[in-house]
């Protein structure tokens, strides 16, 4: 399944560009976290950037390199016998255990056998018990060039912290208009507006407490709040991006708002874009790990 097939109206075209751009340009990690609720959109993303790596006959550049779907190399690995495209899933009794590990391990130290790189793609990877999570740190720490692995979880927070810190993660969540908030849009959007008019440090901070509105002093509800206003700043961030690549507008989130969008993307458009979004990802994560409310909006600010 293409990258194409994969973002149609699923709100993953971020997702999707930012993986595309990593496979065109040869700069994709080796390793990968592919993290959030949607477990089947996750599982086919990652057959697709398998796809978009080894297909024979891509097409297009940058952003819009995919798969063509059709080729040899496509169909195999949408059927699961690619000899370079390895699925590792829970076995009978519910966990990816220490022997998968192992043998993915050992496969991954040969040169692909035909394709371009190999990639591991480890499902539900959350129910790896820690020895198996040690065991692939291993090869974690030192990659073998020619092998890439996707590391697909709904429960990040289960995976050791040393895995965690080798694998850049990518957060996937729904960006349809309907489950954005309002309040925390219009928040997310006068944070973003402040952060593009000035570099001020100061200045920055003002944003901060504009981004802490409707919190108080850090309990559960604080950090949903926050959390609430950062998904709001994400979809703003992925509409920016689809603007200024030139995607299908349908796939906009917050359409009832383009002059603002085109506003914005005049400020994050392109690899600032990409950065404020990382950016986001990581503060969402640092407020599931129980991070100070404060602490996270005064970061983010200046990350932006």
């Amino acid at each position: 399944m293409p990258f194409r097939d994969v973002v149609t109206g699923r709100g993953h075209r971020t997702l999707a560009a930012l993986l595309a751009r990593s496979v065109a340009r040869d700069t994709l990690p080796p390793s990968l976290i592919f993290s959030g609720q949607a477990g089947p959109d996750m599982r086919e993303m990652a057959i697709a950037t398998a796809q978009s790596i080894n297909c024979l006959t891509p097409t297009g550049k940058g952003d819009e390199r995919d798969a063509c779907g059709v080729c040899a190399a496509c169909t195999r690995i949408a059927r699961g016998v690619h000899p370079d495209v390895i699925v590792v899933a829970p076995d009978d009794k519910g966990r990816v255990n220490i022997e998968q590990v192992r043998d993915v391990i050992d496969r991954s130290g040969f040169r692909p056998f035909e394709g371009r790189r190999r990639v591991v793609i480890i499902d539900e990877a959350d129910t790896m018990l820690p020895p198996a999570q040690s065991a692939l740190l291993k090869i974690l720490e030192e990659p073998p060039p020619s092998t890439v692995f996707v590391l697909v979880t709904s429960r990040p927070d289960m995976l050791l912290q040393t895995v965690q810190s080798r694998c850049p993660k990518l957060r996937f969540q729904s960006a349809r208009r309907e489950e954005i908030d309002t309040d925390a849009r219009e928040i997310a959007q006068e944070v973003l507006a402040q952060a593009a008019a000035t570099d001020d440090p100061g200045r920055r901070m003002d944003a901060a407490r504009d981004l802490l509105a409707k919190t108080g002093a850090g309990g559960r509800g604080d950090r949903e709040q926050l959390a609430s206003h950062l998904h709001a700043m994400a979809a703003l961030l992925r509409d920016v991006e689809v603007l200024a690549t030139g995607a299908d507008v349908a796939a906009l989130a917050n359409a009832d708002v383009r002059p603002d969008l085109d506003r914005l993307t005049k400020s994050f458009g392109g690899d600032r874009g990409m950065r404020a979004f990382t950016a986001v990802d990581k503060a969402l994560t640092a407020l599931e790990e129980n991070a100070n409310t404060k602490i996270v909006a005064d970061w983010l600010v200046l990350q932006l």
